[in-house]
């Protein structure tokens, strides 16, 4: 089992997701998009292709807009085989920004955003998110409900929805399935959109979604950065796992039973 992580000028996440993939099991290879751009059969190596956390292109015009836009424009057909096939894709902060920028997310036929920070600014702080899929092959080694502790680094995560049609369109990602993690309260209440257990401002809390056939995954808090016990802010002498360690190893348990 393979997984592809791509890269970019600007991307800085990709050595840590690589070690998060090969912890699980996943052999992982980081490639620069060119490559792919050169030779797009080479995505059919691969059962996992990731999009890391960074600043591609150095989010001109807004973040992850640059290269969106090119996968928009250079791997729409191949992305659709691609995951035909079962395939996963996984985007982490800039690269949730990527994904809703090619419009892989939501895939329901109106577009999302992830707008610059409200309150303003740039967040790099550890916050509380809870599980509210089990559809999603990124998540079944979570408990529907289960409180997760990661850290974020963003300028632009807070998740909106057009205003026109906003419940409308909410709904719809409910009825499907596919809000995936919500930032929520270290007791698990919900945020309510309140700094700084919401840490950005996004509309219902929202942290991650996933398409309506679950194979597609974007979040902003990086599950790479919490992966062992000694990540966490708090921790003590010891060993162990923390909670960015159950997605990747939700993702090898779903790729052994494909």
């Amino acid at each position: 089992m393979k997984a592809c992580i791509l890269r970019v000028a600007g991307t800085n996440c990709d050595a840590e997701t690589k070690r998060a993939f090969e912890e699980v099991g996943i052999k992982a290879e980081i490639i620069h998009f060119n490559r792919i751009l050169q030779n797009k059969n080479l995505l059919f190596d691969y059962q996992v292709l990731a999009i890391p956390g960074g600043f591609s292109y150095g989010d001109y015009v807004r973040a992850g807009a640059i290269w969106g836009k090119r996968i928009i424009a250079k791997l729409r057909d191949i992305l659709g085989a691609y995951l035909k096939e079962d395939n996963l894709i996984i985007g982490i902060c800039n690269g949730f920004q990527v994904l809703v920028e090619a419009k892989l997310l939501p895939g329901l036929g109106f577009d999302a955003a992830l707008a610059p920070n409200k309150p303003p600014g740039f967040k790099c702080m550890w916050i509380c998110l809870r599980c509210f899929s089990s559809k999603s092959p990124f998540t079944c080694e979570i408990s529907r409900d289960k409180v997760l502790r990661m850290s974020i680094a963003h300028g632009e995560g807070r998740f909106l929805l057009p205003k026109e049609n906003q419940e409308k369109y909410l709904e719809m990602l409910m009825d499907n399935e596919q809000i995936v993690f919500r930032y929520c309260k270290p007791n698990g209440e919900e945020a309510n959109e309140e700094f700084p257990y919401n840490p950005n401002g996004s509309f219902y809390d929202i942290a991650g979604i996933c398409n309506s056939e679950g194979n597609v995954l974007g979040m902003m808090p990086h599950p790479e950065r919490a992966i062992y016990n000694w990540q966490l802010p708090d921790w003590e002498v010891g060993e162990g796992y923390a909670d960015g360690y159950l997605i990747f190893k939700s993702i090898i348990k779903y790729l052994k039973k494909k």
